[in-house]
C-alpha cells in the first residue's frame, strides 16, 4: 500500500512531495505516529511490551538458534528479564565461552550463555511457570530522556565513535512501523524473520527491538554464511529478513540458492549501502514473490531515516524510500549552506525524535554533527525528488575529486557489481599528479573467470561520461566489510598507500 500525504497545517507544503517553501523543509508524507508524551516515564522495553500482541504471551516463539534449534518462547523470555532486572544493575555482562576471554573485568561478572548453569536457569525458570508475565515486570522508573544504550558508528572512514540514544529515541523508530502496519491492515500473521546483521551494530540492534514489539519470531545465526542462510530460510520457513546489499547480489549470482525451497520468503530489508538497478532487476526477475524494502539510515538515527513501503514505492529504483513518520529532512548545500528545493544535491540533514543525543565523551564531533536546532548533518550527498523519494548518491568525503568533477563510487560500485563476471568490488580515490585524483577498482572475480583489467575498464567506460572511467584496476580476494556490509574503504586506501610506487 502506497503511503498518502500527511496533511499539513502549511499550505505552502506540497503534498505530493513533502517540501515547505516557507521553510525549505521536508516533512513526511506518512502518517503521524503517536508517541507518549514526553514527560511520561517510559522505557524502550516497556513500550514494546505494550505493543506486543496479547497471541504472543502464551505459547510464541521469539527466538531460535539456527543451528541448534534451540528456542527461546515469550514467556520465558520476559521472565528471565525480569528476573534480571530485579537482581542486577548495568554493570554485569553477557558473553560466550568463545568471547569472554576478550571482554574485561565488570563489577558483577560475565555470565556465560552457553554454560551449562545458564542452559539450567532457563530450564528452571521455564518449568516454575512464576505467575503472569507482565504481572512479573517490575514498575517504570525509567524517563523516556534517559540513556538507554550506546551503539558505535561503523567507522568505514575513521575512527568508531560511541552514539548515545534515549529511551525517546529508540521509542520513535518502533512507534512508526508499528502504527504505519496499522495503517496497512496488514494480516496477523506470526511473522517468521532470519537476522543476518550483527545485533552490536545499530541495523540488528533496532530489528530486534522491532520484531519483540510485533511479536515476531526470530531465527537467529552466529556466523554469517550464505549457504547457512539458504539453509534457515527453508528449514524455518523464514519470510522475511534484513541484508545488506552484498547478500542481494550473491541471491542473483549464487546458483546455490537453486537448490533450497525460498518459498516461504515474501520480503528482504535492504539498507546499510546503495543497491543497484541492475541488482534490484535482476532480483526481481528471478525471485518475482519476493519484496525488496529498501531503506536508509545511520546510527544516529537510531538505524532507520526513510524507507520504501508497499511494492508500489519498491519500484522506484535506486531510491531509499520515504522519510518516516515525525522526521523532517533538508537538502544543504555543502557550499553555501544553503537548503535546496526538491531534484538538487546537497547533504542530507535529519531532524526527529529518533535523533540520537550525542557522541559520548566528544562535544566537538557532537557540536559538529547536531546543530542549535537538532537538525543533524548525514555527511551524505543525496536528493529528493518530486514525489518524496530519497536516492542516496554517496558520502561527501568519500567523493573523488577528478579534476573539476565530482565521483561517487558508489555510483561505479553498483555498475561492477551488474557484470556477470564480477563477485564483489569497491571503488576507492587514487592520488594523481595530474588529476588529483582516479578512480581505482578493487574487483573480486566470480569463480571461474578471467576477466581482464582491461576488460572491467571498457564496461565501465561504455556507460558512463568520460571523467567517471575507471583507471585502474586491482583484483582480490575479498572486499573488507564491516560486520554491517559496509566497505571498509580505510583499509582499501592503506592498502593503495602501501603500493603506491609500484602499479596496483
Amino acid at each position: 500500500m502506497a503511503a498518502r500525504p500527511n496533511p499539513s497545517r502549511h499550505s505552502t507544503v506540497d503534498p505530493s512531495s513533502g517540501y515547505c517553501s516557507a521553510t525549505k523543509t521536508f516533512h513526511s508524507l506518512r502518517p503521524p505516529a503517536p508517541l507518549p508524551p514526553p514527560s511520561q516515564p517510559f522505557s524502550v522495553f516497556h513500550y514494546a511490551l505494550s505493543l506486543l500482541p496479547s497471541s504472543s504471551s502464551s505459547s510464541s516463539t521469539f527466538l531460535v538458534d539456527s543451528s541448534s534449534g534451540h528456542r527461546l518462547f515469550y514467556p520465558d523470555f520476559l521472565r528471565h528479564i525480569a528476573h534480571q532486572l530485579h537482581l542486577c544493575r548495568p554493570a554485569i555482562a553477557f558473553s560466550t565461552s568463545q568471547i569472554a576471554p576478550k571482554l574485561p573485568p565488570v563489577p558483577r561478572g560475565t555470565v556465560l550463555i552457553d554454560s551449562p548453569d545458564f542452559e539450567s536457569m532457563l530450564t528452571q525458570y521455564s518449568s516454575s511457570g512464576e505467575g503472569p508475565v507482565v504481572e512479573t515486570m517490575p514498575p517504570n522508573r525509567v524517563e523516556q530522556s534517559d540513556s538507554a544504550a550506546i551503539l558505535f558508528s561503523s567507522g568505514t572512514a575513521g575512527r568508531v565513535k560511541g552514539v548515545l540514544m534515549t529511551h525517546r529515541n529508540l521509542i520513535a523508530p518502533i512507534a512508526g512501523i508499528y502504527h504505519m502496519r496499522l495503517e496497512q491492515a496488514e494480516p496477523e500473521l506470526p511473522l517468521v524473520s532470519l537476522f543476518t546483521v550483527p545485533l552490536f551494530h545499530m541495523f540488528g540492534f533496532y530489528m530486534l527491538l522491532r520484531a519483540f514489539a510485533l511479536g515476531e519470531t526470530v531465527v537467529l545465526m552466529e556466523k554469517p554464511d550464505f549457504v547457512a542462510m539458504l539453509r534457515a530460510i527453508e528449514k524455518y520457513r523464514v519470510m522475511h529478513t534484513p541484508v545488506s546489499p552484498p547478500l542481494i547480489v550473491a541471491f542473483v549470482k549464487s546458483e546455490i540458492a537453486g537448490k533450497y525451497d525460498l518459498s516461504s520468503l515474501r520480503s528482504l530489508g535492504c539498507g546499510g549501502a546503495p543497491l543497484g538497478k541492475e541488482v534490484a532487476t535482476r532480483f526481481r526477475e528471478r525471485y518475482p514473490r519476493v519484496e525488496i524494502a529498501q531503506g536508509y539510515g545511520l546510527t544516529e538515527t537510531c538505524g532507520v531515516a526513510t524507507r520504501t513501503s508497499g511494492p508500489d514505492e519498491a519500484n522506484h529504483h535506486g531510491s531509499v524510500g520515504r522519510i518516516i513518520p515525525n522526521m523532517e529532512a533538508k537538502i544543504v548545500d555543502p557550499s553555501t549552506g544553503d537548503a535546496l528545493p526538491p531534484g538538487q544535491r546537497g547533504e542530507l540533514w535529519l531532524r526527529g525524535p529518533s535523533i540520537m543525543k550525542c557522541y559520548v565523551g566528544d562535544e566537538k564531533a557532537t557540536a559538529e554533527t547536531i546543530d542549535s536546532d537538532g537538525w543533524l548533518r548525514t555527511g551524505d550527498l543525496c536528493y529528493i525528488d518530486s514525489e518524496g523519494f530519497f536516492f542516496i548518491v554517496d558520502r561527501l568525503k568519500e567523493l573523488i575529486k577528478y579534476k573539476a568533477y565530482q565521483v561517487a563510487p558508489a555510483e561505479l560500485e553498483q555498475l561492477l557489481h551488474s557484470n556477470p563476471d564480477v563477485a564483489d568490488a569497491a571503488v576507492i580515490p587514487y592520488p594523481d599528479e595530474e588529476a588529483g585524483q582516479i578512480p581505482v577498482a578493487f574487483v573480486v572475480r566470480k569463480p571461474g573467470s578471467n576477466i581482464t583489467e582491461s576488460q572491467v575498464m571498457d564496461f565501465i567506460a561504455k556507460q558512463v561520461a568520460p571523467y567517471k572511467k575507471i583507471r585502474r584496476v586491482a583484483f582480490i580476494s575479498s572486499i573488507p566489510k564491516s560486520p554491517a556490509g559496509k566497505i571498509l574503504r580505510r583499509e582499501l586506501l592503506n592498502f593503495a598507500a602501501s603500493v603506491r610506487s609500484s602499479k596496483l
